[in-house]
């Protein structure tokens, strides 16, 4: 450990670490973090100062920079390109149409279409029931016409 003299028991050295000469390094360094502070304080205003002696040159600046830019600028250009976007969006519009249409004409014939298998059906439904009746006739007919042979034919085999 040091003693008040500074000096180093461990080494036997004398160091010239007092407390007088600590006080004055500390006060240094508060007095160089004093001075940062205060530039970064009063910066700002320091700079709005000089921008505003500059006003009248940067404004020239700007507004000639401004007029090269619009000089530069393609107008032609992005007028036709308004255009067809125009163009592209009232051909957007018709497209919708068309589709609209498509899907009321699809609408449409499909409604005829079952509209015509429910008539189809009506009518495939009457025309098996007449082939039905007509073929419980024809087999009634032949029944009879089957009972009235075989009375026959068994009237034929009693003769002989």
């Amino acid at each position: 450990m040091a003693d008040a003299l500074g000096v180093c028991n461990a080494c036997g050295s004398r160091t010239r670490c007092s407390y007088k000469h600590a006080t004055i390094v500390i006060c240094c360094l508060n007095v160089v973090t004093l001075i940062f502070l205060l530039q970064a304080l009063l910066a700002p205003f320091y700079r709005k100062s000089q921008m505003r002696q500059g006003i009248p040159e940067r404004a020239k600046f700007v507004t000639a920079g401004e007029e090269i830019r619009r000089a530069m600028e393609p107008m032609d250009l992005i007028k036709r390109i308004k255009e067809l976007q125009l163009e592209s969006e009232s051909a957007s519009e018709n497209q919708i149409q068309r589709k609209v249409s498509r899907q009321n004409n699809a609408a449409e014939i499909s409604k005829r279409l079952n509209d015509l298998r429910s008539s189809t059906d009506q009518n495939s439904q009457k025309a098996l029931e007449e082939w039905r009746k007509r073929k419980m006739e024809r087999a009634k007919k032949r029944e009879m016409g089957k009972n009235a042979t075989s009375t026959n034919t068994g009237v034929i085999r009693e003769k002989h």
